[in-house]
């Protein structure tokens, strides 16, 4: 690789206080270890723009732009233009000025796009090396969302995943390579092209990591709030206004805990995590459910609990909940969805439920063995710092950027 990196991403990458965020953020610092680094990507809202300056010190260059189209016009715009919403969403001419301006005057070896949204920013006639992170399936995950679901959401949702699906397509055609954050995903995304672009396109896997530094019970004081509520503590984490987070946590209240409260009548569940609905929020306090939504310390509420239950039904990529769980030694119970991707073994890193009454058979049966929950947990920190450091994920990078052995030996 020859010169310079534009690096496009949907949020921006500061605060790393979600999945996506998590990881565009250590990819970004990884990036601009090896080469100057320009970024074009979106604020949510006034908070994501309260962070500018942790991005300007990273960026040789930027342009922050806050998001203030709303979804209706954004469907509006798809419908006209026969496009996913996902990309009119995303689609500002101020970032298109600042990207073609770019392009004109600096010289960009690379681009790297992190979410397919961004790819609709990279002109045909860039001569350079393209990588789009497209981080999990999701024109997949719309797909199941229109299975799901019922009347007009569900068409929007059918139609969302088929256009996706194309576009993810001649992304892949456009790109040098195809980054999926599993294996898994990976196969999938593969299956889903054209028997000619699987033989065209080249599709592999970027692994997300964890900063186990951060996420260490024993750099950790356990949260004292939540001790105050005896035990045994279950614990879910996430971003609360995301579908399938609060479909995992209603699980839980309606269909788990009740079961596990027979068993152990003082056992509480914790949700925590930004935005919980106010269906969520209006169960607080009640038959052992405590909401806390936004939390300051992540690692201390993780470091409070007994165990990590995440019953996903629908999951793309890797679980970043189960990553930080697992580094704070904590014992993980999951569904097959949730640990897709983890690596490790059922068993010995943490625990698979298949169903219903699997799950609370495992979480049953580790919150009356306290020392198989100690071995589980134990197991999951070192699987953890000996697997998935970010160092260790993000080190095939600078060859798929094209840096030769040394430099990417120097910026491991």
């Amino acid at each position: 690789m020859s010169g310079e990196i534009l690096f496009l991403s949907h949020r921006i990458p500061f605060p790393p206080n979600r999945g996506d965020k998590i990881r565009s953020h250590h990819v970004l610092r990884h990036l601009a270890g090896l080469a100057p680094v320009h970024v074009a990507t979106f604020a949510d809202d006034a908070a994501d723009m309260a962070h500018e300056a942790e991005l300007a010190a990273v960026a040789t260059s930027h342009c922050l732009v806050q998001r203030r189209k709303s979804m209706v016009r954004a469907g509006l715009e798809a419908l006209a233009k026969g496009q996913p919403v996902s990309l009119t969403a995303f689609h500002d001419p101020a970032l298109a000025a600042y990207v073609r301006k770019l392009l004109a005057e600096r010289p960009i070896g690379t681009i790297y796009a992190f979410s397919g949204q961004m790819g609709q920013y990279i002109p045909g006639s860039f001569k350079g090396r393209v990588i789009y992170d497209f981080v999990d399936v999701d024109s997949a995950k719309f797909e199941a969302y229109a299975v799901a679901g019922r009347g007009p959401r569900a068409w929007v949702d059918a139609r969302e995943g088929r256009l996706l699906c194309a576009e993810e397509a001649r992304l892949a055609r456009r790109a040098d390579m195809s980054l999926l954050v599993s294996n898994e995903e990976a196969a999938l995304f593969r299956a889903r092209l054209l028997p000619q672009d699987r033989l065209d396109c080249a599709v592999g896997t970027l692994r997300n990591g964890i900063d186990s530094e951060l996420f260490d019970p024993a750099r950790s004081e356990p949260a004292s709030a939540m001790l105050e509520c005896g035990g045994p503590r279950l614990i879910f984490t996430g971003q609360m206004d995301y579908a399938p987070n609060i479909a995992a946590a209603r699980r839980v209240l309606e269909r788990l805990l009740p079961a596990i409260r027979q068993r152990f009548p003082d056992a509480t569940f914790h949700v925590v995590g930004r935005n919980p609905p106010d269906a969520l929020r209006a169960l607080h306090g009640k038959n052992g459910t405590l909401v806390w939504g936004a939390v300051g310390n992540m690692p201390s509420h993780l470091a409070a609990a007994d165990l990590a239950l995440v019953p996903l039904e629908l999951a793309r990529g890797v679980q970043n909940k189960v990553l930080e769980a697992m580094a704070m030694r904590l014992p993980v119970v999951l569904t097959p969805e949730a640990a897709t991707g983890i690596g490790g073994r059922d068993g010995q890193q943490y625990l698979v439920g298949q169903d219903d009454a699997d799950l609370i058979e495992q979480v049953c049966a580790l919150l009356g063995n306290a020392e198989r929950r100690s071995m589980i947990g134990a197991a999951a920190r070192h699987y953890i710092v000996d697997k998935l450091s970010w160092q260790a994920t993000l080190a095939p990078l600078a060859a798929m950027l094209g840096l030769p052995d040394t430099a990417a030996r120097d910026a491991a």
